[in-house]
């Protein structure tokens, strides 16, 4: 069988085999023990067993003791337990002459593993053997009317004194301590007849005789009584305080109630007991909660105090005085006796046929049983060393035949309250159940340490057969009997291996081909052997509980828990079908999960058990819902949140719940290593597998589907995604390589159905942009699930990530060009694209798209090269060359930036260049564009004043073309815009110009402006435009231009000299003297005069003036010349009378001066 197939093999007889959910199960220790020889029929059966350091010690009712040997298993054999062989058999001495058929045999083995000595009670008498042989010790020394024997100190029970071990032994009226050393030696007696059981905690011991229990001190010899055996008998008082050394009797009375001390006992105990034995089985659970502890006044049991004054530890003999309780006849040896522990004494029945039962699961605890009889309910009652009633009760089925106290943690430090240890203390009771077909044997198991609202478990004994029959029919679970033994045993549990050892995932489909699917293969087998290896270090459990029945003896050993869960989990599935893989109890599921939600793994097994299990409980809940068709589902939010946090905790491998999803199983990663998983998971995962191998490999594609299973799964892989960078993840490209390509799938899957469905963008597609944004493990697969889904933009934005820049430009291209973008989410892909060469280095990329850009949008593709924040600046000419070069009618626009945007005026002969290419390209060849041209001087012409200047006639009435719009900034360039420093070529332009003459009178005007020929200048402002406002626009400023800034007045520098201006207005009376309208000359002519009259001489006019015009007609120009005339002359003569006095004042000032300085004498030289 090859490798393939025997896991297989494994997996199916994995699923198959069923899984115990009980929290112990048998393991046999040995089965049909041979007791007689043979020949002789016999009904033997075990009456007590004993283990100790690999020596097992088995009584029978036939007075005979069993002695086995283990003999360990091989070393490399884990999964093996020891093998018992038989070595001798003994027959310990009694007194065969009392004895008859109803002899109980050998009731107790007393192993004292400290002083090498084993106490042998058979038939009434008490025998001293040696170990491990039980060779016959102190000299064959044997004490007659012994009823039972035991006693150790629980508190240290591995712990030796120093001249040997103290034991208490019961016979006839007293209870004799006696230390076991190289000899027996009597310490002291204690009156108390009739005891059947006892278990100490140092000087306290809780003792129990047919009808009663009682707490002593056995060091100052004091009892208290507490409460009956059976509820119903009334005559055994509680809290009664009695003097039991013999010294002591003469002085008290026999109740010993006389004490002052004693008055603070209630009796109150024993209608306690009495009611709780009268309780029916339904009250069980609310014993367990404590809810019906007696209140505080039940509980007045006074401690245990010592005496006044001090004893001796010393004992005398024993005294021939019969105490109080003397008069109790010393019950016969019982019938049988079942198991008996160092903290349990199994004994007699009382007179209701009630076993008395004493177990301490704690330092400071003792359990006692009580009930009314065999058939009835028992309850267990626990009281403290001060005869308290603590602690709730506990409630059994029926009264237990047998009981012991799994006390593997009982001195542990108790669990903090908001957590939950995997051990708790139980308690295991052997007791009948009523069923159907009668009464069955069982063991009841119960937690006593902690709180719980679970119900009493039930484990059924196995069956054995009679001796005498191996008919079906007559077999028999016996009475079975419980008892906690010196040694434990390690159990293996192989199954919690094979559950928890990882196993390779085989998905159907995937291959890596050739040499590497045979490597793989290799490292395959060679981790399978080392996940064997590890698996066998797992679910050992360790024990020392044996139980025993008829001719069998078994291990209780707790059962791993992950074994428990696992079993609880498979019993909530229900059905696996080819149609429906699973239908699970998803409630129970999400319970059992929050159970184990805050449980602290003790051990390693734990924690992977533990682990496993929140794997497994994930992955059925979500195979489960994958399982179920859009309209089955309905799982609530919490659920999903639990759902998810159980597989997140978990640590399942994110690409076992990809592979489940049709749609995106495509997205696993496998790797050479390949997917582990828990041997447990394996069934679960290849069941669905193969269920929808044949099924479309995308059929989420509902909006009910999508809420539902993708929205999980979606949050789920997110979740999973901000683990990135955590060291504990096992083969971490792989698996991230799945999650991002699972991921972006499913983003896909869920926007293209939103948009499509909707017609609006979904609500995933931030998800989406923000998954790309961040970066993806699977590039190559994220780019073709993009192309696949046609989503060209969330490509680029992958690219940009990536910053891939040449890849981003190159997608948004293709987009601009018209591929097809499903998403259709570039906006203003243009400036997107502008705004992003800005931001690279890459001189070649902003050359190659720029330029691109230029083509399909000049005025963007030149801001490419123009933008001040751009990382890479460029020079002018080299601009000029590329955009020539690549898009020639961005030239102008990046002209027009240089000249008007950035005031260069180095390159305005350039662009007055284009302009006129452009302009006389189109007067050429378009005779409509020259009718258009005449058309607006004619309508200019025809506007009746006021109207606007031709230049902004022509900007409001603009042709939407663009030689238009060229002619107007050429206007405006060679208007002199630009400011005086500005010159062109002014003979070239003429050169061009003078075929166009008609055609372009605008222009023709300011260059004849430029070249000072104002005359013909103004003559074509007047007649060939008609633009009277211009014209005396052009005088006043001297013929320097006619563009001059539209709002705002003329400065300073801008004003020519008056007689300049002058010289241009004669020119302009001039032409408005020629106006060919008559109305339209005397209007102009008289506005003309009037306004700028001063610039006028009134003789020069008054020639100039044809005769035939009235005086009326410059009526307002004669007098304002007049007024300006006499204005002048009388500005003269105050300027001269201003003269001629300050003439005076300063002759009248040089007068005095030369009176004050005097006549100077000079005298001549002769």
């Amino acid at each position: 069988m090859d490798l393939a197939a025997e896991q297989e093999h494994h997996r199916k007889r994995r699923r198959k085999a069923p899984t115990s959910t009980s929290t112990y199960v048998f393991r046999p220790l040995l089965e049909d023990i041979a007791f007689l020889p043979e020949g002789h029929a016999s009904a033997t059966h075990i009456t007590c067993v004993e283990l100790w350091d690999d020596n097992l010690y088995i009584g029978t009712s036939a007075s005979e003791i069993l002695h086995y040997v283990a003999i360990p298993p091989e070393q490399d054999d884990t999964s093996a337990s020891p093998t018992y062989i038989f070595a001798s058999r003994l027959q310990p001495t009694y007194n065969q002459s009392s004895t008859n058929s109803s002899s109980p045999g050998v009731q107790q083995i007393l192993v004292l593993p400290n002083v090498a000595k084993a106490c042998v009670l058979c038939n009434g008498t008490l025998t001293f053997y040696s170990l491990p042989e039980l060779s016959p010790a102190f000299g064959n020394t044997v004490v007659s009317g012994c009823s039972w024997i035991g006693g150790e100190n629980l508190n240290t029970p591995d712990e030796a004194e120093e001249d040997g071990q103290t034991v208490m032994i019961c016979v006839k009226g007293r209870i004799r301590f006696v230390r076991i050393g190289d000899e027996p030696r009597k310490i002291r007696n204690i009156e108390y007849p009739g005891c059947v059981a006892v278990a100490r905690r140092d000087q306290i011991a809780c003792v129990a005789d047919a009808q009663a229990y009682s707490l002593l001190d056995v060091k100052n010899q004091q009892k208290v009584s507490l409460f009956p055996v059976s509820s119903l008998d009334d005559n055994a008082a509680g809290g009664q305080v009695e003097d039991i050394s013999a010294a002591r009797e003469n002085s008290r009375p026999p109740s010993g109630i006389g004490e002052p001390r004693g008055h603070g006992r209630s009796t109150s105990l024993g209608t306690f007991v009495s009611g709780l034995g009268r309780r029916s089985p339904q009250s069980r659970s609310q014993d367990r909660s404590g809810r019906n502890t007696p209140e505080p006044g039940t509980r007045g049991l006074s401690p245990l105090r010592p005496p006044d004054r001090p004893r001796s530890g010393s004992v005398t003999a024993e005294t021939s005085r019969t105490p109080s309780t003397s008069d109790k006849p010393l019950p016969p040896p019982p019938d049988h006796t079942p198991s008996q522990l160092p903290n349990q004494a199994a004994t007699q029945p009382s007179t209701a046929g009630l076993i008395p039962h004493i177990c301490s699961p704690t330092p400071t605890e003792f359990l006692l049983t009580t009930g009314i009889s065999p058939a009835e309910p028992g309850v267990g009652i626990f009281v403290n060393l001060e005869g308290d009633v603590v602690r709730g009760t506990l409630q059994f089925n029926r009264y237990p035949v047998s009981l012991v106290v799994d006390r593997e943690d009982q001195d542990s430090v108790p669990p903090a309250p908001d957590s939950k240890q995997l051990s708790e203390g139980y308690i295991l009771a052997s007791t009948l159940q009523h069923r159907d077909d009668g009464d069955r044997q069982v063991v009841e198991i119960q937690k006593w340490n902690v709180d719980s609202d679970d119900g009493a478990e039930y484990l059924d004994v196995p069956y054995v057969f009679r001796e005498d029959s191996h008919d079906e029919n007559q077999r028999t679970s016996g009475d079975a009997k419980l008892r906690t033994v010196l040694s434990h045993t390690t159990t293996p549990f192989p199954q919690v291996g094979e559950r928890l050892q990882l196993a390779r995932l085989h998905l159907p489909g995937i291959s890596l081909g050739g040499n590497a699917d045979q490597q793989s293969a290799s490292l395959e087998e060679k981790r399978n052997h080392e996940e064997q290896a590890f698996a066998r270090r797992l679910g050992t459990q360790t024990s020392r509980i044996l139980s025993w029945s008829g001719t069998s003896i078994w291990w209780l050993v707790k059962n791993p828990l992950v074994l428990r869960l696992d079993g609880a989990i498979d019993s909530m599935v229900h059905s696996v079908s080819s149609q429906d893989l699973i239908r699970v109890d998803r409630d129970q599921i999400l319970h059992t999960v929050a159970t184990i939600q805050d449980y602290d793994a003790a051990t390693e097994t734990d924690f992977l058990g533990l682990k496993y299990i929140r794997q497994k409980s994930g992955l059925i809940l979500f195979a489960d819902v994958l399982s179920r068709s859009p309209s089955a589902i309905n799982i609530t939010s919490g659920e999903a949140q639990v759902m998810e946090s159980t597989l997140l905790d978990s640590g399942l491998d994110p690409r076992i719940l990809i592979c489940m999803i049709p749609a995106l199983k495509q997205e696993v990663v496998e790797g050479s290593a390949g997917i582990w998983v828990h041997g447990g998971l394996t069934w679960i995962i290849e069941q669905y597998l193969h269920m929808v191998k044949d099924s479309s490999p995308e059929p989420d594609q509902t909006p009910s589907s999508n809420n539902h299973r993708l929205n999980m799964v979606k949050k789920y892989l997110m979740a999973w995604r901000q683990r990135k960078g955590f060291g504990s993840i096992a083969d971490e490209v792989e698996v991230f390589q799945s999650i991002d390509a699972a991921l972006l799938h499913l983003l896909l899957l869920q926007d293209s159905q939103g948009s499509v469905k909707f017609g609006i963008p979904s609500a995933s597609r931030a998800e989406l942009y923000s998954l790309v944004d961040n970066g993806v493990d699977c590039f190559e697969r994220a780019i073709t699930l993009l192309e696949q889904y046609q989503r060209l933009y969330v490509l680029s934005r992958l690219y940009q990530n990536r910053k891939m820049a040449g890849q981003v430009l190159g997608t948004w291209r293709r987009i601009l060009e018209g591929e097809e973008d499903a998403g259709n989410e570039l906006r203003d892909g243009e400036n997107e694209m502008r705004k992003y060469l800005a931001k690279i280095r890459d001189i070649n990329l902003i050359h190659d798209y720029g330029s691109w850009l230029a083509r399909r949008n000049a005025k963007l593709g030149v801001q490419v090269f123009t933008d001040d924040n751009s990382r890479v600046k460029f020079s002018p000419q080299d601009v000029i060359e590329l955009l020539k070069e690549q898009a020639p009618d961005a030239v102008k626009v990046y002209l027009e930036h240089l000249v008007f945007g950035k005031k260069n005026i180095q390159y305005a002969n350039t662009l007055i260049t284009h302009y006129l290419d452009c302009v006389l390209q189109v007067l050429e060849s378009s005779e409509e564009a020259r009718s258009i041209l005449a058309q607006s001087y004619e309508s200019y012409r025809a506007l009746q004043p006021p109207k606007p200047t031709y230049r902004q006639f022509i900007m409001d009435n603009a042709v939407p073309v663009s030689w238009w719009q060229d002619r107007l900034r050429l206007l405006e360039l060679l208007g002199g815009s630009h400011g005086a420093d500005f010159s062109y070529d002014l003979q070239k332009i003429l050169t061009r110009l003078e075929p166009y003459e008609e055609d372009l009178v605008p222009e023709s005007i300011i260059l004849d402006g430029r070249q000072g020929r104002h005359q013909q200048a103004l003559r074509l402002l007047t007649h060939g435009l008609g633009d009277y406002h211009t014209a005396i626009n052009y005088c006043l400023m001297g013929g320097a231009s006619i563009f001059h800034p539209i709002s705002g007045s003329l400065t300073p520098s801008e004003t020519s000299v008056k007689a300049d201006q002058a010289i241009l207005f004669n020119y302009l009376l001039a032409e408005f003297l020629r106006i060919e309208d008559i109305g339209n000359r005397l209007e102009r002519t008289s506005e003309l005069l009037e306004r700028f009259g001063s610039w006028y001489d009134v003789k020069q006019v008054l020639n100039m003036i044809p005769e035939s015009w009235s005086v009326e007609l410059v009526s307002g120009f004669l007098i304002s010349a007049f007024r300006r005339l006499v204005h002048d002359k009388n500005e003269a003569m105050v300027m001269k009378a201003l003269s001629g006095a300050e003439n005076l004042q300063v002759a009248a000032a040089f007068i005095e001066k030369a009176r004050e300085v005097g006549p100077q004498t000079q005298e001549t030289q002769p």
